[in-house]
């Protein structure tokens, strides 16, 4: 499958870890980085079971970005094939997105199964994705109901973060390793 990515990913972003200054200040999540702002807070998604960092959630005014990073080949994108099996996976679950046109390009968005407490609601959600070289960055904009301003606000966060894919032979399509930031210094 072929890349997908806006034509200006290069300038502006997401970017290659490869393609950012070092005076750049990016709070440093290992195959993420991503630059910090007043206005939102960072969350890392632990696994229950492996104790590993899976994805990081960044929130907005009440409007969540979920990002993970995976490897991918120098020529083969994934966002295609990520699209077709999250419309299908979603459909299984009583959801439904469907592919638009968004501001980096084709996206999912629809609404999703998700739990509140013992019950099932729907929340409505988009799915951005971006194929970088040798690597994949998506993310899952959700929230109760989703601002176009907020929206607006989650991709250019999306869009400023690094991905550093690592020298590390992976398989297409393994998530990238996260890890929490470590401080140099206590501010």
């Amino acid at each position: 499958m072929s890349k997908s990515s806006p034509v200006d990913r290069d300038t502006a972003g997401p970017f290659d870890i490869s393609e950012i200054g070092v005076l750049t200040p990016y709070l440093d999540f290992g195959s993420i980085r991503l630059a910090p702002r007043q206005d939102m807070q960072i969350r890392a998604d632990i696994d229950d079971t492996s104790k590993k960092v899976v994805a990081l959630t960044v929130e907005i005014e009440g409007h969540r970005l979920q990002l993970q990073a995976f490897a991918s080949t120098k020529s083969d994108g994934l966002w295609e094939a990520t699209m077709s099996a999250l419309i299908q996976g979603i459909a299984s679950q009583g959801g439904s997105v469907e592919p638009v046109e968004g501001i980096l390009g084709q996206e999912l968005r629809g609404s999703v199964p998700a739990k509140s407490g013992d019950k099932t609601i729907s929340r409505p959600t988009r799915f951005i994705g971006v194929d970088g070289p040798r690597w994949f960055l998506r993310g899952v904009i959700s929230s109760s109901t989703i601002s176009e301003d907020v929206y607006a606000r989650l991709v250019s966060t999306f869009r400023s973060a690094a991905v550093s894919r690592g020298d590390i032979a992976m398989p297409p399509g393994e998530l990238l390793p996260l890890r929490l930031p470590v401080s140099d210094k206590d501010e």
